[in-house]
């Protein structure tokens, strides 16, 4: 495991370098929201990360895969959610303040 990453801009950064990555399991976009979007992290945080599928490509083995490949890469926990999965009361807030790193140029 890496060094600790301790702000938003580390994981926003490490997102980015895993694009090609995340092409294997069809991610159109992936975004940071939660406490390190805040600057409200604390040691015991989880970094929560937003994702989307390109049409067609959504399902539990590239979802499951991803979440490894985060976890390997992270060194706090994942909590990995897609769009669909938000409640729709934190829904508003989660999409307000995600930040989005795309994964096509």
């Amino acid at each position: 495991m890496e060094t600790a990453i301790l702000e938003k801009k580390d994981i926003l950064q490490k997102l980015q370098q895993l694009r090609s990555e995340f092409n294997k399991f069809g991610v159109k976009r992936i975004g940071l929201f939660g406490s390190f979007v805040r600057n409200s992290q604390t040691p015991n945080s989880d970094i929560d990360i937003l994702v989307e599928f390109d049409q067609g490509k959504k399902s539990f083995d590239n979802f499951m895969q991803l979440s490894f490949v985060l976890d390997e890469a992270l060194p706090y926990p994942v909590e990995l959610v897609t769009k669909e999965s938000l409640s729709p009361y934190l829904a508003p807030k989660i999409l307000h303040e995600v930040e989005y790193v795309t994964n096509s140029d």
